[in-house]
Order: C-alpha cells, then structure tokens, then sequence
C-alpha cells in the first residue's frame, strides 16, 4: 500500500501522524504531551530543516545560498566543469572533489578521446588539490557510499542519481554550472523546498527488495508530481527494518520521482555501516523533532509490497510482476500504445511477440550500477541463481558489482563462484547500461535491469537507424529468478530459497593503493594533459535588448527526457568537445534539429560581423525588414537566434549539455508548458537560455514560426513575469504571451551575460 495524503500533517514523536484539518495544531500538541505547537516551529523540527540551515551562508532561511561540504562528478561531466571553472578564474578546489571515472571507463569509442579525459582529469586532481578514482574501481555512487557520505552533510554532484539520504547524507545532483559556481566559492541559490514525509510502516516479504519499493512509490507519486522539486523525507517505524544496503537502494531511485532530494532518519544499522568502513565518527543520529511538520506525506506498509516491474520506457510505469503475468497482453498492448507516443512510427516496437506459450520471455538481464550492484543485492541474486543455470539460449545475464571492494569480498565469499557457475558475466564496476553503453541489446529485444532508468535509447538502440530494444526495471531478486528460469518472466517470491545473508567485510586498501588523493593540497605546477578532443567553450555572445527566434523543433510528448535533448551512449564520449558533441542534439528525436538550427544560427553570426542577418540567412530578410518597419530594430540590438518547444522538457539526467548543445548552435530559448527537473531549467539558465512558460491549451506558433521578443533585456532586469512577444511574419505581427517564471537576482544576470562563463569574467 503506498498512501497519498491530500495535505500536510504532524508527525509526533516519530510515529503519530496527525493530518492538516480542524484544530490539528491542538492535536499534535495533545499527543507530544505538549501545551502548544505552531506550524511556523514544527516546520524546523524536520531532518531537512536542520541540515539546510547549517548549510545556508545567508540569515534568509526562505531563500537559502547553499555551499556543499563536497562535489562528485564522473568522466562525461568533469572536463567540462573544470574547462568552465579554468575560464572563470579557478586556482584551486575550495573543498574535497572526487573525480570518478565510471561511464567512459571501456575506452571503446573515439580512439583515445576516453582515456585522454581520464588523464586530464588526474592532472586537474593534482593541479586543482583533488581525489581521482581511476576506471573500474567504483562507480561514483558507491565511491561516495564508501567514502565521503557522513551524517548531516551535503554533497552535489553532477550526474542526477546523486543521492546519499540514507547515510544521513542530503545530496543533489545537478549540472555543471552549479559545481562551477561552488568550484569558485559561490552558492547553490534555491527557495526553501516544502518536505514530504516518506512515512514507511511494516518489513518487506521475503524476495521483495528495495527496487520493488521504489518503483512502488514511484509509480505512485510521479504522474501526480507529489514530490517534484522537494526534499523526501523517510521516517517511520519501517525504517529499522531495513538493512542499510536496502535502504540505499530506495535512496537512489528517488531521482525518478523528480524530487530535489532526500534524508533519512538514521540509526544504529547506519552507525554499523560506518563502522564497516572504518568512519565510524562520520556517523550522525538524525530525527525530526518531537512534533515536526510535513507539506505533504506518502505512507508505505512495506509489508504489503510485492515484487515490482516498471515496464518500458519510464520507471513510473510500475506493476506488480504477479499483475503482469495475470494480464499479459493487456498490459503489453497498453506498453506498446505509450511507447508510440515518443518513438511514433520512426521503428515497429512490438513486445507481445515476447509471449510464448502465455508466458513473457526475456532476453537479457543486467544487474548493475548505483541501484543494483550493492552487496546484498548480488548476495541475495546468487541464493536464486544457486543450483540453476542461466541456459544456453538467447537469455544472457551480467552483474556488475558497483565498487571493486565489493567485487572483492563476493570472490573471498564464495558469491562469486555462485553467480559464474550458472553462465552469468560478473563485470567491473561501470554505468553502461545504464545509460546505453554497456550490454545493449539485440535488435527487439527485451531486457530487465537493476538500474536506475529504463528510457528511450538508453538501452543503446538508434531509431534513426531503424534500431529498437527495451528495458523494464526489476529488482536483483526478480531478475536472478527470471534467469534461473531460463527467461521467464518470475517474480522472486514465487521462488523457495534461503537466503544467506552474509556478513560484509570493506577493504579499503583496494582504493589506498590505487586511489589518488591530494589531501585538498594543490600543486600549481602541474601541467594539465590535453587530448585533442578536448576543446575550450565557443564564444558566447551576451543577450540583446531584442531576440528573433525561429522555432525549428516542436516536441508534444507529454515528458521529454534528457537523453531525448542530447542522447548518451557512445555520444558520451564527446562531451569534452562542446561542438561535436552539438551535431547529436536531439538526433534521436528529431534528426532535423541540428541542420535548421545551423542554418538560423548563419543570420546570427552574420549580424555579429556587421553584416544584414539575410546575408546569412536568406530567410530571415522579410521578417527582418517588417521588423525594421514595426519596431525599429537594429542588428547591434536584436539578436537572432533558434528556440524549440517542449511540453515538459529535462526528465531525467542531470547533463547540463541537454542545454548546452542548443547554446552552441544558436539557441537562445526554451518554451514550455512547464519543467520536468530544477535541474534542467537551472542548466538553459546557466548557458544564458531564457527559460519561457506558456499556458497550456492551443499552441499559438508552430515549427517554422518566427517568434519576436522585444526589450527582452528590460523585461528581465526589470523583473517582469509576463512578456509580451510577437508570432512574426512579412504580414502579420500576431501578439502572445509568454512567462518568465521567478528568477533570483544572479539568474537574471547570468541570462544577461549570456552564460555563467561570461558571468565570472564580468
């Protein structure tokens, strides 16, 4: 049972609820044996509450400047930070920034280019005062589990399933630009997010795990955005009940909820994991207050949670496996009619073709990554898999131990041995198939993962090339019993096993001997080590008084994901090259975008030089001229640019290239009905991209359409909402409406620079 309340509510001594209503107040107070309790206090009694304070540098707990106590990025986005940091006068790292290396780590695409940013960023460890962890050793999750979480701290990293609660740790995942900005000791400026209680009751069954609860409260929360943008708050009873790996497997998935992050209440099974790791002082209680009040709550009996499967292409499309087996081929048919809404005909997808002889039949299982190679996770997948074999079919199985500590105890216990015997693969620490790097799957096939995502192309199919696979997420438990049933679709639940449980043993010389870490003493005379790939931001022109758009894509998907921006994959390796990294944009949702933009951007570049926008894009003259006629536009005061619109564009990753890209080839907007993350609209703000709203309802321009935004510049310094702009032609000059949404001083600024590098170099 996972339970929305419809308000906020008390929660008294860390087992009462008592919802919003008439005389609330007085009954909380009544059950802490308390004479009075006012909302405005029991609002700082949250966990949340405490930690955003301490880390606040300003006296305004409703608008907090936050600085992290540590950064995390892995090796598609820490070139990028530190090339931007480099441009805006970095000398040194302020505080501990660990370099992981866990997505580019096969060095199997673009010759050198992967292994070259490996290189650049141990140089960069050295010269800036850092902690390069070299490929294979950890993903970056797990590195920062076994290492830096620690009771009451906050840590930001730049890959969005940055997320630590569970350890007593409030973690976020965002772009680069805001690691830039900490890089260069400023702030992490928000609103005070509104809490939601995660209240859990009950233990989980035997075969559930914590995938099985996160895709629950998933599926449950997602389409009704419950917790978007806000902090998760677990507390409850149910939480003693949890082994800490389990509930740093809830943790991770809280991404996918699109809340802003999460914290949990801690106990001794968390102090025990610190001592596991030799950090025993790192280890914090945490609890809210006698009385502390939530915005919103989501109760969950454990107990009544069943093994889950969240089918293709989104992890909130959640049923029980139990539901699916019962009803098949309504649930595939129903599969099949989402996916066509982002694939549309560009590839035939087809999963009832999986059904052979009533039953589902799978292709692949992948256990992997931050949400799935955890210890118990494997331990718990080999008592499933023991006396079985995986078959010698289409079925294959690999598992991915997510840190090479944790590889090494499955093999001095026996795990190993366990997994290997049956034909299962047991790889190094890595993120590919997470994000469509590692064991893509055949044409068609159908794979199920512990992993964190399950969208489009993630998997590694093209559809620009005709190629299509899919994922569904299950938990390790599932996935070992579907591969001892040689494919078959198998809830873990439905299997009679014993599970071992063994104890863990960390080792930390693994990383003593081959992790490098300054200490944070930086060593100037380091030269940093370039490859030829690795190329400087293009010049980013600042805004104009002005702005002509074209619109050259228009996207009508209910969500578009971050990976439908600027997919991952292979085109990882390229994101220290900002304009090679460009020619993917959106090229798997509409190959056309590149061109159209390139070819909008010619007027710009021309009006940069002095010259008439028509004379380098012909196009744009008689709008141009009508313009001129209306308005009086100048070419030194009105630039040109391309904007697409989305209804819901930035589910997903934290990459800031989803904007970046646009930026590179001309883009000066986004227009939406509304953002799907923080962190992809703080991303167009931060590479100087005007984040416009429009009301939902009639779209009233089209792709093709010139849109023209006057005084755009005064709009924003001015600090106005509503703005009026013009759908433009050599006739007609139609007046709508656009938004600009609240924007804090620094944002506006930053938009008027142009990006953040211009920003710093003032």
């Amino acid at each position: 049972m996972v339970k929305l309340y419809d308000g906020g509510a008390y929660l008294v001594n860390g087992t009462t609820l008592v919802p919003d209503g008439p005389e609330a107040e007085k009954k909380a107070a009544q059950a802490a044996g308390a004479a009075q309790v006012s909302k405005e206090e029991a609002e700082k009694n949250t966990i949340t509450y405490g930690i955003l304070k301490k880390h606040n540098t300003s006296e305004d707990m409703e608008n907090l400047r936050i600085k992290f106590d540590m950064l995390t990025s892995h090796d598609i986005t820490y070139v990028g930070i530190i090339q931007t940091a480099r441009a805006s006068g970095l000398e040194k790292f302020p505080i501990p920034y660990v370099l992981t290396n866990c997505h580019n780590s096969l060095c199997a695409v673009g010759g050198t280019i992967n292994e070259d940013d490996h290189m650049f960023g141990l140089t960069a460890a050295k010269k800036y005062g850092g902690i390069y962890v070299p490929p294979h050793q950890a993903v970056i999750h797990q590195f920062a589990r076994e290492m830096l979480a620690g009771g009451g701290r906050m840590i930001l990293g730049s890959d969005s399933h940055t997320r630590y609660g569970a350890l007593g740790t409030m973690a976020m995942g965002e772009g680069g630009p805001e690691l830039v900005k900490q890089l260069l000791s400023r702030t992490y400026d928000i609103s005070r997010p509104d809490v939601i209680c995660i209240y859990l009751t009950g233990e989980p069954a035997p075969g559930v795990g914590p995938q099985d609860v996160a895709l629950a409260i998933i599926g449950a929360v997602f389409d009704k955005e419950y917790v978007k943008n806000k902090v998760m708050e677990f507390v409850g009873p149910g939480v003693s009940s949890l082994s800490a790996d389990f509930r740093i497997g809830i943790d991770v998935m809280t991404t996918e909820t699109t809340c802003l992050s999460s914290i949990w209440r801690t106990d001794e099974t968390i102090r025990e994991f610190y001592q596991t790791h030799g950090r025993e002082g790192d280890y914090k209680q945490l609890d809210p207050g006698k009385v502390a009040h939530y915005d919103g709550v989501v109760e969950v009996d454990l107990s009544t949670i069943h093994p889950m499967i969240a089918m293709p292409f989104h992890p909130s499309n959640a049923y029980e496996i139990r539901e699916v087996n019962k009803n098949l081929k309504d649930i595939l048919a129903e599969t099949e009619k989402r996916a066509r809404v982002s694939l549309g005909d560009k590839v035939h997808f087809s999963l009832q073709d999986k059904i052979h002889d009533g039953k589902l039949l799978v292709d692949q299982g992948i256990i992997a990554g931050c949400a799935g190679g955890g210890f118990e996770n494997i331990c718990a997948a080999a008592d499933l898999l023991q006396g079985h074999d995986i078959g010698h079919d289409e079925f294959t199985l690999s598992v991915y131990p997510a840190s090479m500590p944790i590889y090494m105890e499955l093999i001095k216990n026996g795990t190993a041995a366990k997994i290997l015997e049956t034909g299962a693969v047991l790889k190094t620490a890595f993120c590919g198939p997470c994000f469509g790097a590692g064991d893509t799957p055949a044409n068609g096939a159908f794979s199920i993962r512990h992993s964190t995502r399950n969208f489009p192309n993630r998997e590694g199919s093209k559809l620009q090339e005709g190629q299509i696979a899919s994922v569904a997420l299950m938990d390790a438990r599932s996935i070992a019993a579907t591969a001892a049933n040689h494919g078959i679709l198998t809830a873990a639940d439905e299997v009679d096993v014993t599970y071992s449980n063994p104890k863990y043993y960390f080792d930390a010389n693994i990383y003593k001997n081959r992790v490098f870490n300054s200490r944070g003493k930086a060593d100037p005379s380091v030269e940093l080590q370039f490859g030829p790939n690795i190329k400087d931001w293009p010049e980013m022109p600042a805004l104009t008084d002005n702005l002509l758009l074209k619109v050259v894509c228009e996207i009508h998907d209910p969500v578009t994901t971050t990976d439908e921006l600027i997919p991952s994959g292979e085109t990882s390796s390229y994101r220290s090259n900002p304009l090679r990294l460009a020619e993917f944009a959106l090229s798997r949702k509409d190959p056309e975008y590149v061109g159209h933009a390139k070819e909008v951007q010619k007027a710009e570049k021309a009006r940069e030089e002095g010259k008439d926008p028509a004379e380098g894009y012909p196009e744009v003259g008689p709008v141009w001229k009508a313009l001129e006629g209306k308005f009086g536009i100048k070419k030194e005061n009105t630039g040109v640019g391309s904007t697409i619109f989305a209804v819901k564009p930035g589910d997903g990753s934290a990459r800031e290239q989803a904007a970046s890209c646009q930026k590179v080839l001309g883009g000066w907007a986004n227009i939406a009905n509304e953002y799907a993350t923080k962190r992809y609209r703080s991303n167009l703000i931060n590479w100087g991209m005007v984040p416009f709203l429009i009301d939902k309802g009639e779209l009233p321009f089209q792709k093709g359409d010139y849109l023209f935004i006057p005084e755009i510049r005064k709009a924003i310094a001015d600090k106005k909402t509503d703005i009026t702009a013009y759908v433009a032609s050599e006739d007609d000059m139609r007046p709508i409406t656009l938004h600009l949404g609240a924007l804090t001083d620094d944002e506006r600024e930053i938009i008027e620079k142009g990006c953040l590098i211009n920003y710093y170099r003032g």
